[in-house]
This record gives C-alpha cells, structure tokens and sequence, in this order.
C-alpha cells in the first residue's frame, strides 16, 4: 500500500492592511485626505456626525467603533473644548500607534487660543506612539467653502486685520502633507508649519478673487469695534463674535505674516499659490 504524504501549506506571513481612521471625514481637509488614501488603494475608514461610521466628540458611546481595528488616526483638533486627551487615551489602548493630528499655525504664539491649541496638542504628543502636529495658516478655501463666501457673494469682506498679511494655504496641499505624514517611515515626532509661499494683504487675496471670478468686490479694513458692530448686525450669536474677534486680534499682532517651507519639507515641491487657488476656484464655478 503506498504511502501517502501530506503537503504542508506555506505559512502566510502577510500583515492585514493597516486601518487608517479619518475624523471629521466630510470637513474641508478631512474629505480630502479620505479621497487621497483612497486613491491610493489604502484601507481608510471615514468617520463623523453625519458619515456612516458615526464620531462625536461629545458621545463617547461612538468612539469605540471608530477606534476598532486601527491603527493610525487623522483628527482636525476641535475648536471648541473637547475630551481628546481622554480620546487618545482610548485610541492607544485599542491599539492606534500613530497619531497625525492638524492644529492652527500660532498654537506656539497665540496668548489666548494658542494655549487652547497647544493643550490639544499635549494629548497627542504625550500619547507615547507616535504622532505628528501639522500647524496650517489661514486656508484659502474660507474664501468660497465657508467663512467668507457669503460676505464674497454679497460683493463686501469687512474684516478688521490692521494691515497685516496672511499666507494663506491650499486646503490641497495640506491634505497632500497630512497623507504623506499618515503613511510615511520616520515622519513622526514633528510640528509641520504649512503656509502658502506667498504672504498677501487681504485685499489683495479679494482682488485676486474679483479678478478670477469677473465679481465686482471690496474689501474694508476696519476697526475691532466696527466689525463686532458689524457681525452682531448679521445676527451671529455673541459667542462666535466674541471667538472671532480673538482670532483677529491675533492675528493683527502680526507675528505670523511669513512663509514657511513646510510644504517643502514634506513633499518636495512648492505650495501652490493663491493665485493657483482663485484659479481653481473660479473655473469650478465656486463663485458663480
């Protein structure tokens, strides 16, 4: 009778695809980073309020499924106080190794937001995995997704900024430097600064728009008291007022007019130019 022998199967030595977790998925970087990774053929899970995977800083109850089977997150800090050390704590305890995390260029330097920044970005640091802090200046995109499009359709953007100058960023090109932190070797334990290469007076940033976009616009320099007289008559609640009046003052100090390389840095190449922006924009139909 012959004898039979049985074939030992190879072991599979694959690792499963590592889960990337993307918070505040449908905000101006989150959506963007999502599309990236999945452009990329990564695993990427998409999380919210309103996504089909469900995150809510303040219902911790959703936080667990978000976490489950990850091990790298994106999260935009809120703005507006919220349990993330708290959040980190958990992520690490369910495994998340790293950490790419998107604050507010000033985090250092703001006397009063900055510290709200900067406690936000202690939870991740400390985490004890590893973790990157990408610090944007003002984003272009405020111009026609939010913030200032109302005030560009209406053909006016009252702001008090004191004359001072901004370098504004491409929303893109932070979510091209946030995917490269989220999956590259050896980019941890750092604070990216990202700007655009160009720093312009407001004004300018509005004529840029007009010109692009064929509107007729204006921009007015005013007073803090005049543009807090200014939004309570637009009937926004005192609070966010008050929240945007912070903001403007730190900015008017002027501490954070220059450029960075950041960009650079990170992906080899130049940011991409407000004019680079409007032109987008404009041809998109953003203004129209």
């Amino acid at each position: 009778m012959a004898q039979t022998t049985k074939t030992q199967q190879p072991h599979d030595t694959r690792q499963p695809a590592e889960l990337i977790l993307v918070l505040a998925a449908t905000g101006k970087t989150g959506r963007r980073v999502v599309d990236r990774l999945h452009a990329a053929g990564l695993n990427v899970r998409a999380a919210s309020r309103s996504s089909e995977v469900q995150f809510d800083w303040n219902d911790r109850a959703t936080w667990s499924s978000a976490l489950n089977g990850v091990s790298t997150v994106y999260v935009a800090l809120p703005l507006t106080p919220a349990p993330v050390e708290d959040f980190v704590a958990q992520a690490t305890a369910a495994g998340v190794r790293r950490f790419v995390a998107l604050s507010g260029r000033g985090a250092d330097v703001w006397e009063t937001h900055g510290r709200e920044m900067v406690e936000l970005e202690d939870a991740v640091r400390h985490s004890g995995v590893e973790w990157s802090i990408l610090r944007a200046s003002n984003f272009a995109q405020n111009f026609d997704e939010d913030v200032f499009r109302e005030a560009i359709m209406a053909g006016e953007l009252i702001l008090p900024v004191g004359g001072v100058t901004e370098p504004f960023v491409d929303v893109e090109d932070v979510a091209d430097v946030a995917v490269a932190l989220l999956t590259g070797e050896n980019r941890g334990g750092r604070i990216v600064e990202v700007t655009g290469p160009e720093s312009l007076a407001w004004g300018e940033a509005v004529a840029i728009i007009a010109r692009e976009s064929g509107l007729e616009l204006r921009f007015a320099d005013v007073s803090p008291e005049q543009y807090a007289t200014h939004l309570l008559a637009q009937g926004l609640p005192d609070a966010d007022a008050k929240a945007l009046d912070t903001m403007f003052a730190e900015i008017r100090r002027g501490r954070l007019t220059e450029p960075t390389n950041g960009v650079r840095e990170i992906l080899g190449r130049d940011a991409r130019t407000f004019r680079d922006y409007a032109a987008r924009a404009a041809a998109a139909g953003a203004w129209s």
